[in-house]
């Protein structure tokens, strides 16, 4: 299977399978990762991921823990689609003789991401939204993971537009920072690291089970072939 050239609609399939298997198995911790990174000194109602997932289910039922889950299932295959059509332009152009070195791989795999990223964040708005909603009610690889969870931590912040009336507003990025710093420490910005390891991990796991076994390859199969 690694030697073989994945038609671009099997990697789609692929793509989009792995993405809703994983968002189902891993969205629970995804928005407990939410919930306690968008917690603020004076305004904590969850001490840990296993307390904010009990407390979810309690007040809001176990389907609570899937808020925000039906923007990310919905979106999920033409996230993929963009991504990967992005990298194989991306690949393509900066490739000489079909070869890429390490540097233009990683080019290529960043330019993907940016398209990705433009393309996704109303998305990954709305979803933080949903997620957070429940705790704005109650108040009226894994190395890589942690490494960025400050950024997380950041953007979370910024993207969620709901706020206790206790809680900090910000700016922009520079003054999130400054104002994280001064009133939570150098602590707060690993809120949910745990959480966002857990995430990534096994949402890694399962896309590469599914590139590896082929599902999208056997399910092309029982298509019909065009006669050349």
């Amino acid at each position: 299977m690694a030697d073989k050239q994945i038609s671009l609609p099997a990697k789609l399939i692929n793509g989009g399978i792995a993405g809703l298997i994983g968002v189902t198995c891993v969205f629970p911790i995804d928005l407990a990762k939410t919930r306690l990174q968008n917690q603020q000194n004076g305004c904590r109602l969850y001490t840990s991921m296993s307390d904010c997932l009990i407390k979810t289910i309690r007040s809001e039922g176990y389907f609570g823990m899937y808020r925000g889950a039906a923007v990310n299932l919905t979106l999920v295959t033409p996230e993929k689609a963009i991504k990967l059509a992005a990298n194989d332009f991306f690949r393509h152009h900066l490739s000489k003789d079909g070869k890429l070195t390490l540097l233009k791989e990683m080019l290529a795999g960043c330019g993907a991401g940016t398209c990705q990223v433009i393309v996704t964040t109303p998305m990954e708005m709305l979803k933080i939204q949903l997620q957070d909603a429940g705790r704005i009610g109650c108040l009226a690889g894994s190395t890589a993971a942690v490494a960025v969870n400050p950024v997380d931590v950041i953007k979370t912040r910024l993207q969620s537009l709901n706020r206790g009336s206790t809680e900090d507003t910000y700016s922009g990025v520079t003054d999130c920072i400054r104002k994280i710093l001064r009133n939570e420490g150098p602590s707060a910005f690993l809120k949910g690291a745990y959480c966002r390891a857990l995430v990534i991990a096994p949402l890694f796991g399962i896309a590469q089970v599914i590139y590896f076994l082929g599902v999208a390859e056997y399910l092309l199969s029982f298509l019909p072939k065009k006669d050349k």
